[in-house]
């Protein structure tokens, strides 16, 4: 088996050149038909390159994977696949018609599979390259789900204390006249403002919450502003840099990998790239290599990539094994992400546990000390 499909496949359907940017480029109409699940899609690509390696012609892999697929929207999208590949559809274009089941990287990588002759080759790529992604995000998701309750719980304790249990102990304060400590009143003061504006404490935001998801689903000055901002959060910053990377080197190496051309690949992951401030980077890069330079200088100019990554694709454009190169920075760069994610939220996890303590006890101190008062007075009288 070549090591590399042939680069004179034909090339994929070209990114539109007049576009003036990245932003500008993600702006388009959202993808079309059935949503599927993730990992829905990633099972049926491995399914069908297995029937495909074993000779089976690609409209029978599809009706036989039909047969066996529960109803739902992935059953409805395989027939209808079968009936545009039966009737002389290329299935790259069938597949295009699905595009919130089958993403732009999906079908380019399929075209040129299909143009190269070696589909199941690339359809054994694309299982991979889904089956990598997924395992990163089950690790986040896996490694998020306790400091999330821990943090949901942190919110109901307070919410609780504040709004009911403080208020009890003031009816208390003024039916005996006391005194109270500048801890103390400081204390009721927050309770009285959330009990009476509680529409403004509660809702607020989630009013912001909406407006916040409602821009960031379309690309602007918002958007992009956001997006740089998380690139410099403090410990979770440069985790989330790191993640952007390795996912922009697994979708170029695993295009350039597949034979797609390199402008094009690089159109292909720029509008496959989840952060805008990486995605006008590979635009600009996309720019100058379309003038005839390499890739490694205006990767370096643009300041999204480190050193590291440079100097991999510089060697890479060097040696011609650039699509290797891009695929070893993104697991060394896959790891990193999984062990500072490990970090990150061991140490998270006991700061939210002391924060809660710390409150409680604020409170506790807060409300005991106008009653120890209380009681000394009791006592000496």
């Amino acid at each position: 088996m070549a090591k590399k499909i042939q680069r004179s496949v034909s090339r994929p359907r070209p990114a539109d050149d007049t576009r003036s940017g990245a932003a500008q480029g993600r702006q388009e109409k959202r993808p079309s038909g059935r949503r599927v699940g993730y990992q829905a899609v990633t099972d049926f690509t491995v399914q069908l390159s297995t029937l495909i390696r074993a000779g089976i012609p690609v409209v029978r892999a599809l009706k036989v994977l039909e047969g066996q697929t529960p109803q739902g929207p992935l059953r409805t999208i395989l027939g209808e696949l079968v009936e545009d590949v039966s009737s002389g559809t290329p299935l790259s274009e069938a597949m295009g018609k699905h595009g919130r089941a089958f993403d732009s990287l999906f079908a380019a990588m399929i075209r040129a599979g299909e143009s190269g002759g070696v589909l199941d080759l690339v359809l054994a790529r694309i299982a991979g390259f889904r089956t990598r992604a997924a395992e990163l995000r089950a690790k986040v998701g896996g490694a998020m789900l306790y400091p999330l309750v821990v943090l949901l719980v942190t919110v109901l304790v307070v919410s609780v204390v504040v709004v009911w249990v403080i208020p009890r102990f003031t009816e208390v304060f003024n039916s005996f006249g006391l005194e109270l400590p500048r801890l103390t009143r400081g204390l009721l003061a927050v309770s009285d403002f959330v009990v009476q504006y509680w529409y403004l404490v509660f809702g607020a935001p989630v009013v912001f919450l909406f407006v916040h998801f409602a821009y960031m689903r379309r690309a602007g000055r918002y958007r992009r502003f956001v997006h740089g901002r998380m690139l410099r959060l403090p410990l979770l910053g440069r985790v989330l840099s790191l993640a952007q990377i390795a996912a922009f080197a697994r979708t170029f190496g695993t295009l350039v990998q597949t034979g797609v051309p390199h402008l094009d690949a690089l159109a292909i992951t720029r509008d496959t790239t989840s952060n805008d401030v990486l995605a006008e980077a590979v635009e600009d890069v996309r720019r100058v290599v379309r003038e005839g330079e390499g890739i490694a200088r205006p990767m370096a100019a643009s300041g999204a990539f480190d050193n590291l990554v440079v100097s991999m694709v510089e060697v890479g454009e060097q040696t011609g094994e650039l699509d290797r190169m891009l695929i070893d920075v993104a697991d060394a760069y896959d790891a990193q992400v999984t062990r500072r994610l490990d970090a990150f939220f061991r140490v998270l996890e006991p700061a939210l546990l002391v924060f809660i303590a710390a409150f409680v006890g604020v409170v506790v101190v807060a409300l005991f000390l106008p009653l120890l008062e209380l009681m000394q007075g009791i006592g000496s009288n």
